[in-house]
């Protein structure tokens, strides 16, 4: 075997029980289209599922080796209401009124193809304005949050 191929053997077979212990998290989102309140533009649209997505992988990333986090979003309700401004571009508006984020979801914690515990919550946040937050200034920072103290309470405390 030439010695470069054998290094990329060598680094291919350091690196499989790497992406096997840390298996992270799988988000879908089921029909985003008829959501309650979601960008209606679909760059937009798709900035806000990845920005999620990266969020849950973080979050997972505190799961014992070997577990996976797999989300289906449901239904996503944003903080604040949207008051389309120009045709390109739209402004939310946050008042701490009825406007608090919600969010609909099914997951299951999975680990070698097993599902150790599964659920289905409706995340609400009606109090979203009196947060301070590490996720200050961020894009969906109060849904952030909401799924911060979600995964803290119930994710994480059903191992124990």
């Amino acid at each position: 075997m030439k010695p470069r191929i054998r290094r990329a053997a060598l680094a291919a077979a350091l690196l499989l029980p790497a992406i096997g212990a840390f298996a992270g998290a799988k988000v879908t989102y089921v029909q985003p289209e008829k959501m309650t309140d979601v960008p209606r533009f679909p760059s937009d649209r798709e900035s806000m599922e990845i920005t999620f997505r990266e969020h849950l992988e973080k979050l997972s990333e505190r799961l014992p080796a070997g577990q996976q986090l797999v989300v289906e979003f449901l239904d996503i309700d944003l903080a604040g209401d949207v008051f389309p401004r120009v045709p390109v571009q739209d402004i939310r508006v946050l008042k701490g009124r009825a406007d608090w984020p919600r969010m609909h979801l099914r997951y299951r914690i999975e680990q070698d193809g097993a599902v150790l515990r599964s659920g289905e919550r409706e995340l609400a946040d009606p109090n979203y304005l009196m947060h301070s937050s590490r996720h200050n200034g961020e894009l969906y920072q109060h849904e952030k949050i909401m799924l911060d103290d979600w995964f803290r309470k119930e994710v994480l405390a059903e191992r124990r």
